[in-house]
């Protein structure tokens, strides 16, 4: 029997980096019925961070030089920052939204991160390439259809606002990734920067927030799979499938998140999106891989825990 390939291989790590990702939208949903949004994410980053270790310790066992260990760790506070905007504003967004199908609502809306990057890429004198302007047209077209029930602008929910602030954020992080990937250690960096998001998360729940025993008992599955599936797991898959595919590709496939997390709900809460809001949702998937399409780039695709 033929072995698979090299490209087969990679080709299933990110295909299933992508399904788990998507399936986390999920369990973050069903964490918001325990705890609140600081408390999951707190729980979960620090448990991510502690399952990088020994991720790091495999793939980066030479400890790099003084310079760019402490860049490394100076780009993962910075990436820890925008990670910790970005995934509780995405968690208030799940939680507080009034609709059944929050949780894949939230993987279409989350998806137009890819969509901002180079359009935030503009306050940094970055060319935009014709086709992203498109993309933009459609996603955000997209975006209105799985928004706007019945009752017109009046029907946006304020979670769907969230959402798309928390998509900004995601964006920021990819650019702050974008200018250093080549100069850190990546591994270090993703441990270290869910380390930071974890430490300003549990800041803000001891702040805003009642910690419970119980609460924390009743999403211990969430946030294990949260922590260790979707952050340790996962971002190791990354690794070893961006080895043998290019970047782009890899990119498009990583967008399948926002499937994923519809087809995750469908199975495991029975909750179905409307026709308009599959359209909608279809109609972002699509602007998202025109975003991707004939972009020459070396550089790796986004970190996404």
């Amino acid at each position: 029997m033929k072995k698979p390939s090299a490209r087969t291989i990679a080709l299933i790590f990110v295909f299933a980096a992508a399904a788990i990702w998507g399936a986390s939208f999920v369990t973050q949903r069903l964490a918001g019925y325990h705890m609140g949004s600081f408390t999951y994410n707190a729980a979960r980053f620090l448990l991510g961070a502690l399952s990088l270790l020994p991720v790091v310790w495999f793939f980066e066992k030479e400890k790099p030089d003084k310079v760019k260990l402490k860049l490394t760790w100076l780009v993962g506070i910075a990436g820890g920052v925008a990670i910790f905007f970005a995934a509780n504003l995405q968690q208030f967004g799940i939680v507080l939204s009034n609709s059944p199908t929050s949780a894949s609502e939230a993987g279409f809306i989350t998806g137009l991160y890819i969509i901002f990057v180079p359009l935030l890429g503009l306050f940094l004198r970055r060319k935009v390439r014709p086709i992203i302007w498109l993309s933009a047209v459609l996603a955000f077209g997209g975006l209105a259809l799985i928004s706007i029930g019945p009752a017109g602008i009046s029907g946006i929910q304020f979670s769907d606002i969230l959402l798309v602030i928390c998509a900004v954020f995601w964006a920021i992080h990819i650019l702050i990734i974008d200018k250093y990937v080549h100069k850190i250690s990546p591994i270090r960096f993703a441990s270290a920067q869910f380390f930071v998001a974890a430490i300003l998360s549990i800041i803000a729940a001891v702040i805003f927030e009642d910690i419970t025993l119980e609460g924390l008992q009743g999403g211990l599955m969430p946030i294990l799979f949260g922590g260790i599936v979707a952050s340790g797991v996962a971002y190791t898959f990354q690794i070893l499938g961006q080895k043998s595919l290019e970047a782009t590709l890899a990119a498009i496939i990583f967008s399948l998140e926002a499937l994923f997390a519809a087809i995750s709900e469908a199975i495991f809460l029975g909750a179905v999106m409307t026709p308009q809001k599959y359209l909608g949702g279809g109609i972002i998937f699509i602007g998202i891989v025109l975003s991707q399409l004939n972009k020459s780039i070396k550089k790796k695709p986004p970190i996404v825990p």
